[in-house]
């Protein structure tokens, strides 16, 4: 999934350049106000892009799913206050 959201967000950020070099090389010629209003629309895209390739998937793994290594598992477990130190591993 992340080779979707990477494509997205190259898709997006492709498009972003492409507005703002064809505003100011040719469009301009004709209309400014459309080539100031094509550049408001590309600076509005970055930000976007950014959200759609950091959004977290149905089907990818979140930050406090357990690794499947049950050292670490304990310890994380440990920190969040789950369970107490030395009880053991986890079931």
């Amino acid at each position: 999934m992340y080779a979707r959201r990477r494509h997205a967000y190259f898709l997006l950020m492709g498009g972003c350049l492409v507005l703002f070099v064809s505003a100011w090389a040719f469009v301009r010629l004709w209309s400014v106000p459309v080539a100031v209003g094509m550049c408001v629309v590309a600076m509005v895209i970055p930000p976007l892009a950014a959200v759609v390739a950091n959004r977290r998937g149905p089907e990818d793994r979140w930050w406090d799913d357990p690794s499947g290594d049950p050292q670490s598992d304990e310890w994380w477990d440990e920190l969040d206050g789950k369970r107490k130190p030395g009880s053991g591993p986890r079931q």
